[in-house]
């Protein structure tokens, strides 16, 4: 989720004249950064009106009032669009490129995005319901549940955990990675991916062959074969709902700890 991200029409009434700011996405914010700002046959700068079904050829220059090459006349000023340090600061005089960056740039909220201070209160606040949100569910989650979120991202030192142990880590899970633990919690599977994997710890089946077949740990007896590019506990733990994995699944029952 971007959390500054604005989005307008070009017949947007809302369009307000002040000076904007834009900011380059992404983890890297270069020195200096060219943007594409003007059309070429090899280097297309293009939008699509959606009134007149046409495409639009963009261009800066710092002596037109509009950013489309149809409606400059004249001798045109042309000038690059540089970010620089990740951001670039536009003042209101410079309507031209400011609505080329908002509305027009097919770059906008791709390459870069036009910081928004609304756009941010709206996103953190969003950040942070889902987060109480999570913490409520982590909060009244039972131990068998919130052992099998755990043991899923954490792994087998959950069973040495004391109750109090978990309900703590399971609450701070739920602080760090609320979206992923809304995720997990709501997944019909887990209680059964949590299953599978203390059966293999306890050797009643095995994991093998790169992690693509399941099987008795007692006589190697082949119970299923994972999926390609399946996670293979999450394989498993579907696959013991079928008619076939139900016997399997009363079986293991019987023999866990």
């Amino acid at each position: 989720m971007s959390k500054t991200k604005k989005e307008y029409s070009p017949t947007d009434k809302s369009w307000e004249i002040k000076d904007r700011n834009y900011f380059l996405l992404g983890t890297i914010s270069p020195v200096t950064y060219t943007l594409k700002s003007r059309h070429t046959e090899k280097y297309p700068l293009l939008w699509f009106d959606e009134v007149t079904k046409n495409q639009r050829a963009l261009r800066y220059a710092t002596n037109q009032n509009s950013p489309f090459i149809d409606e400059q006349k004249g001798e045109s000023t042309l000038a690059h669009i540089m970010f620089k340090d990740g951001s670039l600061h536009v003042p209101k005089q410079n309507q031209a490129l400011q609505k080329l960056l908002s509305l027009y740039h097919p770059d906008v909220n791709k390459r870069y995005s036009e910081f928004n201070k609304v756009a941010i209160a709206q996103d953190e606040l969003i950040d942070l319901e889902i987060e109480l949100l999570a913490l409520n569910a982590a909060k009244n989650m039972d131990i068998e549940h919130a052992e099998a979120i755990l043991r899923v991202e954490v792994g087998s030192n959950v069973s040495e955990l004391t109750s109090k142990e978990l309900k703590r880590d399971i609450l701070l899970f739920a602080k760090k990675n609320p979206k992923l633990f809304i995720d997990l919690a709501k997944d019909e599977n887990i209680q059964l991916r949590n299953f599978g994997i203390k059966a293999t710890e306890q050797g009643i089946i095995s994991l093998v062959n790169k992690n693509r077949d399941f099987v008795w740990g007692t006589n190697k007896k082949k119970l299923m074969t994972v999926p390609f590019d399946e996670n293979p506990y999450a394989a498993f733990a579907a696959w013991l709902k079928t008619d076939e994995g139900v016997e399997v699944f009363k079986s293991i029952e019987k023999k866990l700890s």
